[in-house]
């Protein structure tokens, strides 16, 4: 996991390198989902203006958390968007195409049928369309509005239980449909 986060970063900082002459007034943000803070799970993005119609969004989200009752919830992700702004960068309506890629370990979840009595441990990857809009705050200050859809590959170890190692089946799913939501809160750098 270590040097896939590694990797991921190297490339974040080689795109941020590649423009960095180029950087000027609102060209670079930092980023977090306000939504994927209510599952508990710190997350960080940062967007850069590639031209005076495109950007390039990275976020990454890590839940490490045990909770109460043996329920876990524990994952990261990583995601990457070139997006299509109809305006100007960080102004109004965007359309992207995505990129995701997860490994996660989940179980004994009550509210969640199915996940109340197994554990699932795997990863997923795919893409999809994003549409959103940026809400432009007070000065250096945002607000943006999105929603995904796309294809996922989900590929999973199951166990009989939160804290057990007795696998029960292993399995891949294929997933169309929503893929993310984001109300997402966003700090201009440049």
């Amino acid at each position: 996991m270590n040097a896939v986060i590694k990797r991921w970063n190297i490339l974040l900082l080689l795109l941020l390198l590649s423009v960095a002459g180029k950087i000027d007034a609102q060209k670079v943000a930092e980023k977090t989902n306000l939504f994927y803070w209510a599952t508990g799970t710190p997350n960080i993005g940062a967007e850069v203006a590639l031209s005076n119609r495109w950007t390039f969004d990275f976020s990454t989200g890590y839940n490490p958390w045990e909770l109460p009752d043996e329920m876990t919830l524990r994952h990261w992700m990583a995601r990457v968007e070139p997006r299509f702004w109809l305006w100007k960068p960080f102004m109004g309506h965007f359309i992207g195409a995505h990129a995701t890629y997860a490994q996660y370990n989940i179980g004994n979840i009550s509210f969640i049928p199915g996940l109340e009595e197994y554990r699932y441990k795997g990863n997923l990857y795919g893409g999809g369309l994003t549409y959103g809009y940026h809400l432009v705050l007070k000065g250096r200050w945002g607000l943006e509005f999105s929603v995904s859809a796309g294809y996922l590959q989900i590929d999973y170890d199951k166990y009989s239980c939160t804290g057990c190692s007795e696998l029960v089946d292993q399995a891949s799913r294929s997933y169309i449909g929503p893929t993310w939501a984001g109300v997402t809160l966003v700090y201009f750098l440049y």
